[in-house]
């Protein structure tokens, strides 16, 4: 029994920043796993990969994470170009993976799983139903707004969304993603919506500018905590989710868990990769003003 098991295929990344040209693995899975790797708690990923790519998930076992690979013919692919400005990426994708399936999940078992599917077809509805009868279920949605066009990452909405969201504990979404799952460009707004369709803890990251929280009764506005440097934003999101639910399972309450996962985002942003830091560091940077 695990605290919390990602589920999410690791991908081949190409970084493209105004100063840099980075080849590495990445995705969800990748970046979350790194992120909550120094934590005290009993966590695992479940990733799907080709065996020409072995060498992302032997360097993750290197790190003490605990992985379970499930065979694909390819591994995703994916080019990340960003501007000056950090909050924005144009994403393509070269080339997708094989997706999930009911009967590869069925002996998983955790408190929390944490869904990074990284487009539409990774993890099928029915993926989400019957992990929802062994624990919570975490989601970052933004995979479910993604079609691939001629290699273009395109907007979409979820077909799904009514239905799979009644399973949902906890919904990861950008602004942006609020909008186009919603409708609606006011956070709070967009996170009532959200938690009416059956969303227990929303939330909206709306990168330099923090985030917030609903729980169906209570907004818990998080404020961003300022980098000293802005070099590469990839995987802030994830690393702000494995930091929130960590705190979460843990017993810490929402408003605490959203400040630890902010303060754990920002120091990732300092750096290209993944996170690779402490509680230590996350909670020296906490003691100051965001």
């Amino acid at each position: 029994m695990y605290d919390i098991c990602c589920i999410g295929h690791i991908t081949l990344d190409k970084v493209v920043t105004p100063s840099s040209s980075i080849h590495m693995a990445g995705g969800t899975s990748f970046y979350f796993s790194n992120a909550i790797r120094n934590m005290e708690i009993k966590y695992c990923l479940i990733t799907a990969i080709a065996q020409t790519e072995m060498k992302a998930v032997e360097d993750l076992r290197e790190n003490q994470i605990t992985v379970h690979v499930l065979p694909s013919k390819h591994t995703v692919y994916f080019e990340n170009i960003y501007t000056a400005n950090l909050d924005h990426r144009v994403q393509r994708v070269l080339q997708t993976a094989d997706s999930f399936t009911v009967d590869q999940l069925q002996d998983s078992d955790a408190a929390i799983f944490h869904l990074g599917p990284l487009l539409a077809n990774d993890i099928p509805l029915e993926v989400i139903q019957s992990l929802a009868t062994r624990g919570r279920v975490s989601l970052d949605v933004q995979g479910y707004l993604r079609e691939v066009v001629d290699h273009n990452v395109c907007a979409i909405d979820w077909a799904d969304k009514k239905e799979g969201l009644k399973y949902i504990d906890i919904l990861k979404a950008s602004e942006s993603e609020m909008e186009v799952l919603t409708g609606v460009k006011e956070i709070e707004a967009g996170a009532r919506i959200l938690n009416e369709w059956g969303v227990k803890e929303v939330v909206i990251t709306m990168g330099s500018k923090g985030s917030m929280i609903y729980d169906g009764t209570t907004f818990y506005p998080v404020k961003a905590y300022r980098p000293t440097a802005e070099i590469d934003a990839t995987g802030c999101g994830d690393t702000y989710m494995a930091g929130y639910l960590y705190q979460r399972v843990k017993g810490s309450d929402i408003q605490y868990s959203g400040e630890f996962a902010s303060a754990m985002a920002s120091l990732k942003i300092e750096s290209s990769g993944p996170f690779t830091g402490t509680e230590a560091d996350i909670l020296k940077l906490m003691s100051k003003k965001p």
